[in-house]
């Protein structure tokens, strides 16, 4: 935990990105007691000013030489370089370091945090560090608390729906462009992915292992066994890159440990903080990435029993990938760091 006091030093590396942006919009709006802020991106970048709590702020060049006296809190979201060797850097030097990217994740000594989840996991930060995780990951491990707490979980089956905004700013503009082309009939480009991703799904985030597992899926199976402190959980992911600009979406097939009802499984994810039950299937009511867009809660839908196998349950859920995907959590974590 830092050590209280009115106002505190916060660093953000990688603050002209897409999570940077959205860390600086949430550092405003939840009012955020700080004491100053610095700025650091690419050398293409800085000079540039950005806006935080009615205050302008320079964006400065990250370099080997680049100064950090006097931070309390730094954000990393930004290479995996500059994570693992700035995080280890200012993790060392006393300043608490929340992490965006997969470097950290698996570390032992470093906590993997989703705060309505594992908040108690704050407790030991031997490096400095604290990782938070994957944007799928985060919404799944949510919406199984609660499930695991009422009746015990033992395994899960989830299919992601994911945004280009998972892969940042310029696939963003790839989706835009790659649609305006294709409705004009015109022959579309790709750089950010191998394949068109206007009107089309790419079953492939990440690189392939032996095995034919995506990294993004490896990703999901490893860090919700941390979270929820379960190694022996059966998890299997399968991650689908789709052309939304904005918001992860998943379905999730759950095997309980003991029978629970649908009625039963909406009342516990109700009860989840952070988390809003949207479902109402006479009224078409699930919900859908233009509903999670800019908030800060995981929706759940669509839950019913599956009664293919004993204590079964299907869920669909959606959340902002870079609000409580990223952005979001990270700050959440600060604010508990603070509060002590």
């Amino acid at each position: 935990m830092i050590k209280q006091k009115p106002g505190y030093m916060v660093a953000i590396l990688g603050a002209t990105g897409a999570v940077g942006k959205e860390t600086l919009e949430i550092l405003e709006e939840r009012k955020f007691p700080l004491a100053g802020l610095r700025l650091f991106a690419s050398k293409r970048s800085a000079g540039g000013v950005m806006t935080c709590q009615d205050k302008e702020w320079e964006v400065e060049e990250l370099t080997e030489s680049s100064s950090f006296e006097g931070v309390d809190l730094a954000f990393i979201s930004a290479t995996d370089a500059i994570s693992k060797d700035y995080g280890q850097r200012l993790g060392a030097a006393g300043i608490a370091v929340i992490d965006d990217s997969a470097v950290f994740r698996m570390d032992d000594q470093v906590p993997l945090v989703v705060p309505e989840v594992n908040v108690a996991a704050l407790r030991a930060m031997p490096k400095g560090i604290v990782s938070i995780p994957n944007c799928t990951t985060t919404p799944l491990v949510m919406a199984l608390k609660p499930l695991h707490d009422a009746v015990g979980v033992k395994r899960v089956v989830v299919t992601t729906f994911q945004s280009v905004s998972g892969t940042g700013a310029a696939a963003m503009d790839e989706l835009m462009d790659q649609t305006k082309d294709l409705l004009a009939f015109r022959d579309v480009t790709t750089k950010v992915y191998p394949y068109q991703i206007a009107f089309n799904l790419l079953p492939h985030i990440g690189s392939f292992n032996e095995g034919g597992n995506c990294s993004e899926e490896v990703k999901i199976e490893r860090e919700t066994r941390k979270i929820l402190g379960m190694p022996g959980i059966r998890v299997t992911a399968t991650t689908v890159r789709v052309p939304v600009l904005r918001c992860h979406s998943e379905a999730i097939n759950v095997e309980l440990e003991r029978p629970l009802k649908a009625n039963e499984a909406r009342a516990a994810l109700a009860a989840m903080p952070g988390v809003i039950v949207y479902d109402d299937p006479v009224k078409k009511l699930y919900p859908m990435p233009l509903d999670a867009t800019g908030k800060d809660e995981v929706y759940v839908g669509r839950v019913r029993e599956d009664e293919s196998i004993a204590n079964g349950l299907n869920l669909w859920v959606v959340s902002d990938n870079l609000r409580k995907g990223a952005a979001l959590n990270a700050i959440q974590i600060a604010e508990c760091l603070v509060n002590g």
